[in-house]
């Protein structure tokens, strides 16, 4: 099953990964080798990069590491194919624009069936996985809700809340979406270690600089500047840190590095 990492922050932050423990997950220390992909924003417009190889041996990241990435969100996906071939098309975060805003997304489950069902008006999926399949469905349902005026948070998650609460009974659902304002992650539940698939479906880890003296030395993230709060979320705890694991069906809405949202569908 694919793991994912995400943060919100206050100030632009940089997302190094060279710390490897996230990047090494893509088929160093786990079975996660079929591609990877990272998004960062720079206000509503956001950058991704994607590759079917694995994370953990790619010249692409290597390259990537060289350059300084700043952002006050980012969205991280490595990916172990359920549904789709190994191809660059299937790789995450997928991408889309609406009303001129940029929305990420990436998912971490298997949607069993989900597929057959989907009927596409504006967006339509390059890939065969059913996680763009289900991006495309809340793109469509987007682009309906800002089509006469922007939608106030409160909007947002009713359309969201529904959904998620649908495709988690079709099988293990875990999401980060973000539409450049407001950063969502849904949890339901994952493959654990012991190989049932039960709670917690994702972690998340909240940090401040006035807290924490080894604020700027998180696994995964190379912390820069004033940043004076973040909020982490992965698949599985990236440090020793005092992780805080989801609960069955929650979402958590985060904006400049604080949570503003949190309740159990």
């Amino acid at each position: 099953m694919c793991e994912l990492f995400a943060f919100s922050s206050s100030d632009p932050t940089r997302a190094n990964f060279v710390l490897d423990e996230f990047k090494s997950h893509g088929c160093a220390k786990g079975p996660h080798c079929d591609g990877w992909g990272l998004a960062f924003y720079q206000e509503q417009y956001a950058q991704v990069f994607r590759e079917e190889k694995p994370a953990a041996f790619s010249e692409w990241m290597e390259f990537l590491l060289s350059h300084e990435n700043y952002s006050q969100c980012v969205i991280s996906h490595i990916r172990k194919a359920t549904q789709g071939d190994i191809a660059l098309k299937n790789t995450q975060p997928f991408s889309r624009e609406n009303h001129g805003q940029r929305h990420i997304f990436a998912h971490n489950g298997d949607l069993k069936g989900f597929k057959e069902h989907c009927q596409f008006v504006h967006y339509h999926p390059i890939g065969d996985t059913d996680s763009e399949y289900a991006f495309c469905t809340l793109m469509d349902a987007v682009s309906l809700l800002w089509l006469d005026s922007t939608p106030t948070l409160e909007q947002r998650i009713d359309l969201l809340t529904p959904m998620f609460s649908q495709w988690s009974s079709l099988g293990p659902a875990n999401f980060i979406y973000s539409d450049s304002e407001y950063l969502y992650a849904f949890a339901n539940k994952r493959h654990q270690k012991n190989g049932n698939i039960t709670p917690p479906g994702m972690h998340y880890l909240q940090r401040n600089n006035k807290k924490h003296q080894c604020f700027n030395r998180l696994v995964g993230v190379e912390l820069s500047g004033d940043v004076k709060a973040i909020t982490l979320f992965a698949s599985v705890p990236l440090s020793d840190e005092n992780w805080q694991p989801f609960k069955e069906n929650e979402l958590i809405v985060c904006q400049n590095g604080k949570v503003i949202k949190q309740l159990q569908l």
